[in-house]
């Protein structure tokens, strides 16, 4: 069987009047008026445990549903469940696995648009366009072009020469898989286990608690389009205590991770002791920080550069790897930029994702509200540091974080090397003369390599910054925002303290989760063990 190429899954407008529109806000009355639970799903059940409150975080004295954490056993249990169900699923043909997840894609954006798009907005406290470009486009996307990636991957056999036949066996990993997903995107979320499980592995799926609302969607979404018991078990439960059991397990596989750079590194630790335990050296495939700049030449359009630095920093609040963090102005520009943003800064409305005229929303949760508040405050109190807009909080009905704007004198300050994760762009001057010295200050100053922008006219100059950030970004844009990569367009992942690069949205990602065996079958064997070298001079 071959599948037809995918195209992307199209964005769909939510215009006043529109079909889409109607049915999101019916959607979102039916969200809040009727509670959810949300149960871990272990080898074809749901199973109960420690009951904890979900609220959004536009509204975080609100009960939208309840989810239950379960302990040690039950992530025991969702093991054992994917380590029963790996040979059954190994073995199915690459042709059935593909099938569920073009149905789930389907699914997802047709019955299921409204409802998974109602749950991102109130679970993550997104606006309808980026919950329509995450839980529905991408997702879908990912799920499409994933089946696509995996054919094309497969379908690369090696040379069979006369009376030989060489096949290449796409094997899954041996054991199971670990998939540990971030409250800001569900289609990170929903990819992360699929991925592997598209390969033939079966998963073990911790969610981040922050996200079991819209997580609890994409799983039943799973289920309908006939997912097996098994191959997917998620558990809600404490990160700690999931890497404390899978991560000594001797047939963990693999890690699927996206998270901060600091967790990763204590899993990367936590699995280097572990290494005499495991039958296989597990892959680790994980995308973490980021530290994301804005590099502007004194040949580009002002206009271009305050809109990409008004996307890029503040849509989902700065709550994505790839959200502009730090810029590097010419001091010809600087002036005429600054003005132009902090106008469209002015502008934003701010207040709950159902509310369609909001650009900004809420924070995730207590814990990013005061991390991302302490790094205002430092910028606050720092005479090296000016606050140009923004810079007011408020936690008493929801986490809301104004959209803040800083300059720098100092281009080694910590607003300009640390991640805040959060709507915080800091900006430094450089002497318009000095351009090719600012761009070692990007290259050298943070110690991620995810994304960034550069922004020119001049094509020399964009030559050279290329060469010159060649290793600063994973993803680099040209006269653009550094955020909204799209799958099968710009493949997605970072290196440096950024994570391992194998870019999801690509079949690089997909290669992580086989094992390659080359086999040999030999028509002909040999009757002799004799060469015609061996034989004597006549």
């Amino acid at each position: 069987m071959r599948f037809p190429r995918p195209a992307n899954e199209p964005v769909l407008s939510y215009a006043p009047g529109s079909p889409e529109r109607i049915a999101l806000k019916k959607a979102l009355e039916a969200a809040y008026q009727n509670p959810i639970e949300v149960r871990s799903y272990i080898g074809g059940r749901f199973v109960e445990g420690e009951p904890f409150w979900l609220s959004p975080p536009h509204r975080k004295n609100q009960k939208i549903g309840t989810a239950y954490k379960v302990g040690a056993d039950q992530v025991q249990a969702a093991i054992d469940a994917a380590l029963q169900a790996h040979k059954e699923w190994s073995a199915w043909p690459f042709e059935r696995r593909a099938e569920i997840f073009l149905k789930a894609a389907d699914l997802l954006t047709h019955k299921y648009r409204a409802r998974a798009n109602a749950a991102c907005m109130i679970g993550q406290s997104k606006t309808i366009f980026q919950a329509e470009i995450d839980i529905i486009a991408e997702l879908a996307d990912f799920w499409r072009f994933n089946v696509h990636y995996a054919e094309w991957l497969q379908s690369w056999q090696p040379t069979s020469p006369p009376l030989t036949r060489n096949v290449l066996d796409y094997r899954p990993l041996e054991g199971f898989v670990l998939a540990i997903t971030p409250f800001n995107f569900a289609s990170i979320a929903g990819n992360l286990p699929t991925a592997p499980a598209l390969m033939g592995n079966t998963v073990v799926w911790k969610p981040a608690e922050t996200q079991v609302y819209s997580a609890q969607v994409i799983l039943e979404v799973l289920l309908e389009a006939g997912l097996p018991p098994g191959v997917l078990n998620m558990v809600i439960a404490p990160g700690p205590l999931v890497g404390e059991v899978a991560l000594r397990h001797p047939a963990l596989a693999g890690l699927h991770f996206t998270g901060s750079t600091a967790t990763l590194n204590r899993l990367w630790e936590q699995i280097g002791a572990h290494l005499s335990r495991y039958r296989n050296y597990p892959r680790i495939v994980a995308e973490t920080g980021g530290k994301d700049f804005v590099w502007v030449h004194a040949s580009a359009d002002p206009q271009g550069v305050a809109v990409a630095l008004a996307r890029g920093a503040y849509e989902y609040q700065g709550q994505k790897c790839s959200a502009a963090s730090r810029a590097y102005l010419p001091a010809s520009l600087a002036d005429d930029i600054l003005s132009r943003l902090i106008g469209m800064m002015k502008d934003f409305r701010m207040g709950p994702p159902e509310d369609f005229q909001n650009f900004i929303t809420a924070v995730i949760d207590k814990k990013s509200f005061d991390k991302i508040v302490s790094y205002i405050e430092l910028g606050k109190n720092d005479p090296a540091i000016t606050l140009l807009a923004g810079g007011g909080y408020d936690d008493s009905e929801g986490y809301f974080i104004e959209p803040t704007l800083f300059l720098t004198k100092d281009p080694h300050h910590r607003l300009m090397q640390e991640e805040i994760f959060g709507p915080v762009l800091t900006v430094y001057i450089y002497p318009d003369e000095k351009w090719e010295e600012s761009l070692r200050l990007v290259d050298q100053t943070s110690p991620y390599g995810l994304t960034g922008a550069i922004w020119a006219q001049d094509r020399a100059v964009i030559a050279q910054a290329l060469s010159a950030l060649r290793y600063a970004a994973g993803n680099l844009y040209i006269n653009d925002k550094p955020t909204g990569a799209v799958v099968d367009q710009q493949p997605f992942g970072g290196a440096r303290a950024s994570g391992t690069n194998d870019k999801a949205g690509s079949p690089w990602n997909l290669i992580r989760w086989v094992s390659p065996r080359a086999i040999k079958e030999n028509f002909l064997p040999p009757q002799d063990y004799r060469y015609p070298f061996m034989a004597p001079d006549r």
